[in-house]
């Protein structure tokens, strides 16, 4: 026995539905479904719960679910298969495809997450991080409310493919302040009429020219940015990666916000100086990320920013690595330069029940003599200490 699955687009039905239809002796889907599609002498039974039908779907001969767009896309297609059941489907354009096709925007660069019984957090903090983002399974207020402090637009579908269709286009204020009906599909942008350029991979383009850039490739203040060594080891015990937050604190020229970013991370960079806040922004322009920059001493801001996966501390103090033990990070990775510092440094992460450890990072690079002759030339030691939750 095979369950075959047909997207539903609107009033729309694939090839080959029809027939699949009239040989049903049971079909399973949403009721506006049930009352489009369904042959009136057919059995009918509503989806919601999927468990209520499982028994109907494995004894009938010829059982039919429809469902909409693509069931394959994160839809009921995967449910059943998880459940044992085999299938054949018929799908429709998905509701990111037709939202696309009606805004004309090319797919390239859109990353797609699905928030459906899931924590919002990870994809809000893909919409930090990309510049092109289809959400599934939230509203447009309650994503509107979580990326503020982020300059995004939103392009909302409501009842895709329904008679009250609808495609607005509205900034994060006006999100948060209009009343919405049930949304198909929300897109987060950057910039609502910047066309992509053209990748050789759907989403957002993968890092291709390694991580632990050289400090010269950054625009830095008189050798104030972290070494490319130092960035190498705190970047593997930050682990950032898409759906995750890495604050930057004490950030400098922001280069280790600027590798978080670059490996997908959303990222946050705190940083005092307000000349240092725009070498940020120059180094985030140059790298093509966005990196959200909070011109503020991080004691006085802490209170108003999201809360972070992973914490790394170029600078601050004491009181700093204290005040970001309260965050609920789950990594934090501190760079001292002074041994006196360590001990409180520990203390701090282990009353806060982190796992600690940590290294001192020397390093030689190969250098030259004027003569032509290969010498070491050492970079300044660092100590490095994280915890881990």
């Amino acid at each position: 026995m095979t369950v075959t699955v047909i997207g539903v687009d609107g009033e729309t039905l694939p090839a080959g539905a029809a027939a699949v239809l009239a040989e049903a002796d049971v079909v399973v889907g949403a009721r506006r479904h049930l009352d489009a599609h369904a042959p009136r002498s057919v059995r009918t039974m509503e989806l919601e719960p999927v468990e209520a039908v499982l028994t109907d779907l494995k004894l009938a001969s010829h059982a039919v679910v429809l469902a909409d767009g693509d069931p394959g896309f994160f839809g009921i297609a995967g449910t059943l298969r998880e459940k044992g059941i085999r299938l054949t489907v018929l799908p429709t354009v998905s509701s990111v495809q037709r939202l696309l096709g009606l805004i004309g925007r090319p797919s390239d660069d859109v990353t797609i997450v699905n928030v459906q019984g899931k924590d919002i957090r990870q994809a809000v903090n893909v919409c930090r991080a990309r510049s092109a983002v289809a959400v599934l399974g939230a509203g447009p207020a309650e994503l509107a409310v979580a990326l503020g402090g982020w300059r995004r637009t939103l392009v909302v579908a409501e009842d895709l493919g329904g008679p009250d269709e609808k495609v607005s286009t509205v900034d994060l204020n006006d999100a948060v302040k209009r009343t919405w009906r049930e949304s198909s599909v929300v897109l987060s942008l950057t910039e609502a009429e910047k066309v992509p350029p053209r990748g050789w991979i759907a989403g957002a383009q993968p890092v291709t020219d390694g991580w632990a850039m050289p400090e010269d490739d950054f625009s830095h203040r008189d050798g104030m940015v972290s070494s490319a060594e130092l960035r190498a080891l705190a970047l593997a015990r930050l682990a950032p990666a898409p759906g995750s937050l890495v604050w930057d604190v004490g950030a400098g020229s922001g280069a280790m916000a600027v590798e978080c970013a670059r490996l997908g991370a959303a990222a946050l960079a705190v940083e005092r100086d307000p000349m240092q806040c725009l070498r940020i922004m120059a180094n985030a322009s140059q790298y093509g990320v966005d990196v959200r920059v909070v011109e503020a001493e991080l004691l006085a801001a802490i209170s108003g920013l999201p809360k972070p996966d992973a914490v790394f501390i170029g600078g601050g103090g004491d009181a700093v690595v204290r005040a970001c033990t309260t965050v609920e990070a789950s990594r934090v990775v501190v760079a001292l330069a002074s041994v006196d510092r360590v001990a409180a440094t520990r203390s701090a992460l282990k009353a806060a029940d982190y796992r600690v450890d940590g290294c001192q990072l020397s390093a030689a690079r190969l250098a030259e003599h004027s003569d032509g002759a290969t010498k070491l030339a050492a970079v300044d030691p660092v100590i490095l200490v994280w915890g881990v939750r």
